[in-house]
Formats: C-alpha cells, structure tokens, sequence
C-alpha cells in the first residue's frame, strides 16, 4: 500500500531531525522550500508539519516558521530578566512578555521590572534593573530600548555595555537601540515594521484613496524608519505621491486618508479631527499599527494592523535559548508580518 504523500514528509523530516542535520531550537525551510523540494502541494506540507507538531517534534510559531522542539535537557531553570521601561505604558509588551513567560520548549522563570519611584527617571530605573540582573547572575536579559528619553541613546548604550562585560546575553525586542547599533552583534526579535506600514498604506490604495499622510514621531527613530518605508513604497508602487501637499499634481486640496505610526497616535488624530467637525471616513480616513486594546473603542472604531505580541514573546525566547547554546553564532533579527484589521474608520466593512 502507497503511503500518503504528507506521511512521507513527515517520516523524512523526523529522521532528518533524529540524525541531527536539525537540531534542537533550528528553524526548518519555510513551507515554499518544503513544496518544492517534495513536489507536492501547501495543503499536503501543511499536513505534514501539523503532524510533527502534534507528535511534540516540532513548534510552529505564527508568522515566524516552524522549529525543532527544544529538549528538556537543562539541569536547571534559566532565571531571564526582563527589561522593558515603557512596561504599563505600552500594552504591547505586557502580551509580549506574557508570550515569553507562556512560551513551551524550556524551564524558565522571569524577573519583571518593579515600577520606579516618582523621583527616579527612566533611564536611572533601567540602569538600576540593569544592575539587579547583573548581581543576580540572570541567564538572560530581555530588552526593549528607551526611545523618547532625552539620553536615550546613552543609557542604552550603556545597559548593552554593562550586560556584555557581565557576559549576560541579550534579546532585544521590538526595536534596535539605534540604527547604529550593531546588528552583528545582537539579536532582535519584533514586527516587521516596514510591512506593517506598507499593508495599511496599500490598503487605503485599494480603497480609493489618493492623497495619503503619515503621522508619525521623530524620536520613534527605529520605529518611525520602516514603517514610513513601508508607507512610501506602498504609494510608490501606486504612482502616487509621497508628500501629496507638496506634490499637487492633481490639483486636489487636503489629504483623503492617514496612516499612523500607532494607534495612539491614530487615536489622538481622531478626537482632533472629530473635534473640529471633521466626519470619519466621510471626509477622512485613518488607519493605525498595533491594535491596542482600545482601537475597537474609539469613536470610530480603528482600522489598524495587528501586531502579533505573543508570537514575539515566543520566537523571542527562542531565540535566546539558541543565543545561549551557540554564544558565537551570527545575529538574528527575526521579523514577524502583522494582520491587517479592518473597522470603520478606513471607510470599509
């Protein structure tokens, strides 16, 4: 009798793992690869990966791929700090860390940042949690930068420095320290944030719009970078123009639509707008990044694009348990593509 074709792959991939061309925590080709190499369809590769996942051999992660189930073969639980000054502030690291604390594949506990006093700055609370961890020997540490601080770049600079004498190693999240950080040297694991602009500025595309604004911040420097690339190749790709108040080809008047760094921002845009008796997406339409909690609340409910927090927090400590079995092996920066989501204020049902 002639075996499935997905319980082939299956048979193959397992032994290929047991003999050790993947090891623990490796990323297997992507499913592309896979329908290639056994001439066979995605609904059968897919198949095939299901199985693997279901039997324990492998973790499929969302957005990122599919990896060899690490091994319970630490002696001990690995303590991670977790270094996050905008945690509270920013909701998207509370699901995030929550992504790190649930993630399978090791026995792990974690360290959260206390709230720092009312007299102490961000940067001094996290260069004091940087110290805790140091003197608490942490196996890891978990960082997501400073960004708006006005020594931001100096107190990042200096919690890498002090991490990489205390040889602790470290997975950013979210965003680089700086884009002049070495991206050879640390790990990062967050949206791909030029995606993120680029799926909401071709959405407005689709829907008609021609005269499309950014809103962003100029402090959010990693941020800002990639999803205003994102946004400009999207109205490229369009031939539409990139400042449409400055190139007035068409004769038109005011924008038709706006893409926001986040929903924040695209929430504090709204309430401007409604305020001075703009209607939305009658007269405009906004889309934002995140998906906060709040972005189904607002006046108008918000179109925006999803980040997938928990799938972060888990490709995040994957990647540092491989940063700590392979100290020396090359960087990685592991983006994750965000879901578009779709509500009223981008004029769409």
């Amino acid at each position: 009798m002639v075996k499935p074709k997905y319980q082939e792959i299956v048979e193959v991939i397992g032994s290929e793992i047991e003999s050790g061309r993947f090891k623990a925590g490796a990323k297997l080709p992507s499913e592309s690869v896979l329908l290639k190499r056994f001439d066979t369809s995605r609904i059968t590769v897919t198949r095939a990966l299901r199985e693997l996942q279901n039997a324990g051999i492998i973790d499929r992660v969302a957005g990122s791929g599919s990896y060899v189930r690490l091994r319970e073969e630490r002696s001990q639980s690995l303590l991670f700090g977790l270094l996050i000054p905008d945690l509270g502030e920013t909701e998207i690291f509370d699901a995030i860390c929550q992504g790190v604390a649930n993630a399978p594949g090791s026995d792990h506990a974690l360290l959260w940042g206390h709230g720092r006093p009312a007299e102490a700055s961000k940067e001094d609370n996290a260069l004091e949690l940087c110290g805790q961890f140091i003197r608490r020997k942490v196996s890891g540490v978990f960082f997501a930068p400073l960004e708006f601080e006005a020594n931001a770049d100096k107190t990042n600079r200096k919690i890498l420095t002090a991490l990489a004498e205390a040889d602790i190693p470290v997975v950013l999240l979210d965003r680089r320290a700086s884009n002049r950080t070495e991206r050879s040297r640390l790990d990062m694991v967050g949206i791909n944030n030029w995606q993120a602009g680029f799926t909401a500025t071709q959405h407005l595309v689709k829907l008609g719009c021609r005269r499309i604004g950014f809103l962003g911040l100029h402090a959010a420097e990693t941020t800002i970078t990639g999803r205003m690339a994102g946004y400009q190749d999207a109205l490229r790709a369009a031939g539409l123009p990139i400042s449409p108040l400055e190139e007035d080809a068409d004769g038109g008047g005011a924008l038709d639509a706006f893409v926001c760094i986040n929903d924040r921002m695209a929430g504090q845009l709204m309430h401007t707008l409604l305020a001075a008796g703009t209607h939305i997406p009658e007269d405009i339409r906004i889309v934002g990044i995140d998906d906060a909690s709040y972005a189904g609340l607002l006046p108008v409910p918000l179109t925006t694009v999803r980040q997938p927090c928990r799938e972060i927090g888990e490709t995040a400590l994957r990647c540092m348990l491989e940063r700590i079995d392979h100290p020396r092996g090359p960087a990685k920066e592991i983006l994750l593509d965000g879901q578009l989501i779709v509500r009223r204020s981008c004029g769409a049902a």
